[in-house]
């Protein structure tokens, strides 16, 4: 194979592996924009369960996940690294710049083509973390790369019980923020 059949080789690989968003180096293609305007920490809970999530130990680097991310809750306290595409929008991306979210809510889809609608891949950030990686001045979305990556908390195994006269709810999670299944928190007295 000559020289140019090697180079449309690769730049056929190239543009098939940024078709499926997924790029060579393990980053996944999506956008970004960010809620809330200095919202406090107990107002950035949401679909997950957490009341206060920089009390349960998120911080305030939190987001919100498109339906493709969030599959029914299973990504609920899972951490994801976040960066701006520079090279696609330098007007608004910080170059070089990452943050470290944790997913505690989820971004609806509203059927006419939005952000969060299947099958994109969308984080609905809090302002603490999207200005982490984006210039402020911009309130509009960014596209970003992502990948999953290990939560840094400390603790050991959380539990949550609320309710009230007619019914209780019982919630654990590890120390990652992993939910443990409902067999790890079945009891006889249910």
């Amino acid at each position: 194979m000559d020289m140019s059949g090697k180079y449309l080789v690769t730049v056929i690989l190239f543009l098939g592996t940024l078709s499926v968003g997924m790029c060579s180096n393990g980053w996944i293609r999506a956008h970004a924009t960010f809620y809330g305007v200095n919202d406090s920490p107990a107002s950035l809970g949401g679909a997950c369960g957490y009341d206060n999530p920089y009390h349960a130990g998120f911080g305030a680097h939190t987001t919100a996940l498109s339906g493709a991310l969030f599959r029914s809750g299973e990504s609920c306290g899972g951490c994801y690294q976040v960066r701006c595409d520079y090279w696609a929008d330098p007007k608004w991306c910080l170059r070089g710049a990452a943050v470290t979210v944790t997913a505690t809510n989820f971004c609806p889809s509203n059927n006419n083509g939005g952000w969060c609608n299947l099958p994109r891949h969308h984080f609905d950030m809090s302002m603490p973390a999207f200005f982490r990686i984006a210039r402020r001045g911009n309130e509009g979305i960014v596209p970003v790369f992502y990948r999953r990556v290990g939560c840094r908390r400390r603790g050991g195994v959380r539990f949550t019980m609320r309710g009230q006269g007619n019914f209780n709810m019982r919630r654990g999670e590890s120390g990652c923020g992993e939910r443990l299944k409902g067999k790890d928190l079945a009891s006889d007295d249910s």
